[in-house]
């Protein structure tokens, strides 16, 4: 622990390490050492100066761009479907089908999340969630993710922690993994996340595949991202308080059909932080997509824009209408109290609220469809949506409208 105030430790002075086995010039910090000497001073150019206080913060910048990949490999266990993980040029996932699907998105902070809002865990749920519902929605089974990130380098490195959590939890909850990615210095935090899976030898539920006749469903949870997000606009009830960890707003989907009306992580004593959570960590149907391609679903999204704005994009892929019965959908209670606080109306949140990533599909009208799935709409001529016969005002979210 004496040698840990040699001065000449921080600058490739190497002596004495050779029986470790390394083969890269060491720098010791303080910091990370367990108890021992202290060393304050000057730095040596191009060195930060560290405080031997073990309290002091380690940024992403004290890591370095290595020791950052590193953490987070760490942190990254590989499923059965990665057969080569970080650590090389590229990663070597297995596609038994022998095809790949294969889905990318891209999140700003501050357009897409905020720190003030929502902890580095909830952030990773949210990017891998809104990822993985894409493939889902294919009728696949997710099998790994790719991540780019871009971190300023003041950020505590406990926050990478904390995503890397988010992204492992998420994860598993499919079976799928971080099988690889990158990162790169950034003002802001940016994630760009890739996500693969594999069909298991079944056709892709595509967007274009909607017949006039078929029944139009939904399954998970429409409304409670919407209601959330407004109440952490208004800084209202909900919107205050520590972020939760794993445990999230609850994982029960399609119990009481979108909105969630009956039972279920709802009957909770403060309904107002669960939306907030439901926006800071959606629960996408995931085993719903393959089910749904296994029950011959025509044609299928997740809702990320909107329901009325998403089933428009099945509209004109297959050339259809799709006509929509309000009446379908209950508000579940908290959706309801936010609402009355708010004065707003629930049905708007249900049918243009973005960012739950519940399941649309169409399917034949004699498919007898489980409970996940509720009945929503029919399939008809023309090219448009609307809601019992008549074309709605707004329709859901737009990048680059809004």
């Amino acid at each position: 622990m004496g040698d840990a105030g040699d001065r000449g430790d921080l600058t490739r002075h190497t002596r004495g390490f050779t029986d470790l086995g390394l083969d890269k010039d060491v720098g010791l910090h303080h910091h990370v050492l367990p108890g021992g000497q202290s060393w304050i001073g000057s730095a040596p150019k191009g060195h930060r100066t560290l405080c031997c206080d073990r309290r002091c913060t380690i940024t992403v910048g004290d890591l370095g761009e290595f020791g950052v990949v590193a953490r987070i490999a760490g942190r990254l266990p590989q499923g059965e479907t990665v057969l080569l993980g970080p650590g090389d040029d590229a990663a070597l996932v297995g596609a038994p089908d022998g095809r790949v699907v294969i889905s990318t998105d891209l999140l700003l902070e501050g357009r897409h999340f905020r720190r003030d809002w929502s902890s580095g865990y909830h952030i990773g749920r949210k990017a891998a969630a809104q990822n993985l519902a894409d493939i889902v929605a294919m009728g696949a089974d997710p099998t790994g993710l790719v991540v780019g990130l871009g971190v300023p380098a003041d950020l505590e490195a406990t926050w990478i922690d904390a995503l890397a959590d988010g992204f492992r939890d998420e994860c598993a909850l499919v079976g799928a993994t971080v099988a690889g990615g990158d990162t790169v210095r950034s003002d802001l935090i940016v994630l760009g996340v890739t996500a693969l899976g594999d069909l298991g030898g079944r056709a892709p539920v595509v967007r274009s595949g909607a017949r006039p006749g078929d029944v139009v469903a939904v399954a998970g949870r429409l409304g409670p991202s919407a209601a959330g997000l407004a109440l952490l606009l208004a800084g209202g009830p909900g919107a205050s308080g520590a972020v939760a960890g794993a445990g999230g707003p609850g994982v029960a989907v399609g119990a009481g059909g979108p909105g969630g009306a009956v039972g279920g992580p709802e009957e909770t004593a403060d309904p107002f932080a669960w939306l907030v959570d439901a926006h800071r960590c959606p629960r996408p149907p995931y085993a719903c997509g393959p089910g749904a391609a296994r029950l011959g679903a025509t044609a299928m999204l997740d809702v990320s824009d909107g329901l009325l704005q998403d089933l428009g994009h099945v509209c004109a892929a297959s050339g259809v209408s799709i006509d929509l019965d309000p009446d379908a959908f209950t508000p579940s209670a908290p959706l309801s109290a936010a609402a009355a606080h708010l004065g707003a109306d629930p049905l708007e949140w249900i049918l243009t609220g973005g960012e739950d990533h519940a399941l649309a599909a169409t399917f034949p009208p004699e498919v007898r469809l489980p409970p996940e799935w509720l009945v929503v709409g029919r399939v008809g001529e023309g090219r448009e949506v609307t809601v019992r016969g008549r074309p709605p005002g707004r329709a859901g979210w737009d990048h680059f409208k809004e």
